[in-house]
Parts: structure tokens; C-alpha cells; sequence
């Protein structure tokens, strides 16, 4: 300890200040994103809209207050420390959403959603690359093409998870098949951003190397929740014998979130796979070894007379569903609205001055809509296919990746990254009002 305090004092005072300098800002803005948020949110909520429109526009705005001579913001959108909290709260909504998904619901309409992410794939992939690119954007390389399919390819689940949890339409069977499908989505449109990328760099990729990144993906989808599934209620019992409280159910909860997140990203996929695949784990039976004697207290008095065993045991699960789902709900409250401030703080509305850019980029924007739409009709005849359409419509974050790599590969010169950021910024936006309407006017036909 004494020499760490040494090494401490050693570093000179300028670097303590700057360090401190960087926490001490990154602090105020994490002050300002996150009251602004629940400000932004309520608003678009009396406005009729979801909570996520008003974080997505709060943004938005911060990140294009430099148009009015304010620069104070333009930092955040490229601090690494906010970009981690940022990471760390889709995770979290991820994890969330997880929680809420009953994994043998997912199961039932797994072809369906496998069917909707297959077209939602290559429908948009095609019209990118070999229709929409070379007729508005004449004259580019055929990397170029082929990246921009890429880029329509992707899906955001974060924008449209959130918009069917603001909702409470979780457990709608279009929601299970939008979230199936935007998991297979993410597995294959890491497989086109690698075919695309090994193209792009060497001028050819192998079969085997587009097998073995399928195989990795689908091999840790289905390992981590298959084991995962075996032993969670062991550690659950085991880990209640020490502590029955709703400490340790927090940290188991999070703790698997976090550690699967972290796999996910070691072989290559997106975190957000793991933590969604480790929110299936935790069915409510597997937690009943917490505090079940208050569990009990609580559900006793609320059986009818004469009620069976059975009842009481089905009170227990459903009390204990919403106690792991409730704990991990205020670190939502905290780092998800981070996120979607951030993703609308990549938002340069700048790009939006050439008209000439902007009607090539409406072009694109239609055909990257009209990809995701037509997935939707796979769906099955008892859902709703524009819910189902519109929920994998979203590029958000995913398609802002997608474009940075290409630009970095010399694929896309600065005309042609504006324009993508454009159909992402127009996908993210639209989807939530549209998504809501569509809910809403489907729960009043089925009322």
C-alpha cells in the first residue's frame, strides 16, 4: 500500500488535474443527459410517443448546439467514458428485455422469426448493393455497393425492444418474432459485414471462414443458454444459502448479463447477444430459493378460500418474476437513457443542407424500409405484418457501425457516409411514432 501511495505521488500534478478535469466533466454531463432525459421522456409520452422519441431527440439537439454557437456538447458524443455507460445500458435494456421473454415462448415462433430475419436480411442487402446503389449513386466501386447493402442489412433491437417494452406489448407474439428475428439478424449481418470486409481488404473470402462465424455464433447462442439453463437453478439454490436477500439475486442477475456479454464480445459477436441470451436464463421458478418466506407472507393472503397448493406456488413464481425484473430496473434508469442520447447525439443534421444528398438519401431510406417491411409478411397470417415489419426497421447504432467501418476501409468517401448516416438518423426516428400507432391501434382493435 505504501508503495502504491508512493507511485501515486510521484505522478505530477498536471496529470492528477487533468484527470480529475475529465471525471469531474464527464460527471456534469452525466448530470444533464440524465435529468434531461426524464424531462424529454414524459413529453413525448403526453405527445403520444414512447419515452425512447424523446431521449432520441434530446440528442439530437445536444449533439447540434454547436449550429447555435454552443460547443460545450461536442466532446460527449466522442468521450470514451460515455461510450462505455452508453454500451453499458443497451446491455442492460437487453438484459432487461431477456428477463421479461419466457424462452419457450421465443422457441414457438422460432422458424417464423428465422423465416422474417432471412428476408429482412437479404431483401435490403439486394436493393442496396444491386439496385438502389448504382441507380442513384452511379459511378462507385463495387465495395461500395456491396457495403451499402451491408449497412441497409442491419437492424437496432435496442429502438424497437424498448418501444414494445415502453408499451407493455413484451409478450405479443409480434414482439417475440421482431426479437428472434433481430438475434439472427445480428448473427448474419456480422457474417455479411465480414464476407463484405474480407472482400474489401484481401479481394476474396473462403467458405470455411464464413462457416466457422455462423458456427460461433450459433454454438454460443445455444451452448450459453442450454448450460446456462442447467445450472441456474443449482447456483440459484446455492448462492440463497448464503444469502436470501435481494442483494445477491441482483448480483447473480447482472453478474451473468455482464460475464455473457463479455463472452459474446471475446468471439467475436455483439454483447448485446449475450446479455439478451442471459436474460432467458432466469425463469421465475429458478429464483424461488429467494426470500420465500416473505415471498409466501405476501402471496398467502391474496388466494381465495379454499385455494389449492398449486395457486399459492403460482403466486410465488409470479412474485418472484417481477422481484429479479424490478431490481435490475433502476440501473436502467440510469444507463439506457445514456445510450439513446448518445445514438441521437451522432446525429449531424449538417448533412441535411444539400438537397441534391438528401433526395439520394430519401432513395435510400425507402429501400431500406421497404427491405425491412417486406420481412414482415413471413411473419404468419395471425400477426401483424407491419408491426412485425416496422419493429426491424431501426438501423440505429448498428447501421452507424457498419458505415465507420466502411468509411475506415476506404469504401465510403464523406458524400457517401452522410448519406447513410441520413437513412439511419430517418429510420431511428420514424420507427418509434410509427411502431407506437400501429400498437396502439391494434390493441383498440382487439379490445
Amino acid at each position: 500500500m505504501r508503495r502504491l501511495a508512493a507511485a501515486f505521488l510521484l505522478v505530477p500534478a498536471s496529470a492528477h488535474a487533468a484527470g480529475a478535469g475529465a471525471v469531474g466533466e464527464n460527471l456534469l454531463w452525466l448530470a444533464i443527459i440524465l435529468l434531461s432525459a426524464r424531462l424529454f421522456a414524459p413529453l413525448a409520452s403526453r405527445l403520444g410517443f414512447p419515452a425512447v422519441l424523446g431521449e432520441l431527440l434530446l440528442g439530437v439537439l445536444l449533439g447540434n448546439l454547436s449550429l447555435l454557437g454552443l460547443d460545450y456538447f461536442q466532446a460527449v458524443a466522442h468521450d470514451p467514458i460515455i461510450a462505455f455507460l452508453a454500451e453499458l445500458g443497451v446491455i442492460v435494456l437487453l438484459l432487461q428485455i431477456g428477463l421479461e421473454t419466457r424462452l419457450g415462448e421465443l422457441v414457438r415462433v422460432g422458424g417464423r422469426a428465422a423465416a422474417v430475419a432471412a428476408i429482412g436480411i437479404a431483401a435490403p442487402f439486394v436493393l442496396g448493393a444491386f439496385v438502389v446503389g448504382p441507380l442513384l449513386l452511379p459511378g462507385k466501386t463495387e465495395h461500395a455497393y456491396l457495403f451499402l447493402g451491408a449497412t441497409l442489412a442491419a437492424t437496432s433491437i435496442g429502438i424497437t425492444g424498448r418501444v414494445f417494452r415502453d408499451l407493455g406489448r413484451l409478450g405479443m407474439v409480434e414482439a417475440r418474432i421482431v426479437l428472434g428475428a433481430a438475434v439472427i439478424d445480428d448473427v448474419l449481418g456480422l457474417v455479411i459485414l465480414a464476407v463484405v470486409s474480407g472482400l474489401v481488404k484481401a479481394g476474396s473470402v473462403s467458405a470455411a471462414e464464413v462457416a466457422w462465424i455462423m458456427a460461433k455464433a450459433f454454438i454460443f447462442l445455444g451452448g450459453s443458454i442450454w448450460l446456462g439453463r442447467l445450472v441456474a437453478p443449482h447456483s440459484s439454490r446455492w448462492l440463497a444459502r448464503l444469502d436470501a436477500g435481494p442483494s445477491m439475486l441482483f448480483a447473480q442477475v447482472l453478474a451473468t448479463g455482464l460475464f455473457l456479454a463479455w463472452l459474446a464480445h471475446v468471439i467475436g459477436l455483439a454483447p448485446i447477444i449475450g446479455a439478451f441470451a442471459a436474460g432467458l436464463l432466469f425463469e421465475p421458478l429458478f429464483l424461488r430459493h429467494f426470500d420465500t418466506p416473505r415471498i409466501v407472507q405476501d402471496a398467502a393472503p391474496l388466494l381465495p378460500v379454499g385455494e389449492s397448493g398449486h395457486g399459492l406456488r403460482k403466486l410465488m413464481e409470479k412474485h418472484a418474476h417481477h422481484q429479479h425484473e424490478s431490481m435490475i430496473e433502476p440501473i436502467g434508469y440510469f444507463f439506457v437513457p445514456v445510450f439513446f442520447v448518445l445514438t441521437g447525439m451522432q446525429v449531424d443534421l449538417r448533412t441535411l443542407s444539400d438537397p441534391a444528398l438528401v433526395a439520394i438519401a430519401l432513395g435510400i431510406t425507402l429501400a431500406a424500409v421497404a427491405g425491412k417491411l417486406a420481412a414482415g409478411f413471413a411473419a404468419g397470417r395471425d400477426c401483424n405484418h407491419w408491426v412485425v415489419g416496422w419493429g426491424m426497421v431501426p438501423r440505429g447504432e448498428v447501421g452507424l457501425i457498419f458505415a465507420v467501418a466502411g468509411r475506415q476501409l476506404g469504401v465510403f468517401g464523406e458524400a457517401m457516409f452522410s448519406i447513410i448516416v441520413i437513412m439511419v438518423i430517418l429510420t431511428t426516428l420514424l420507427t418509434p411514432p410509427v411502431l407506437t400507432l400501429l400498437l396502439r391501434r391494434q390493441g383498440g382493435e382487439n379490445a
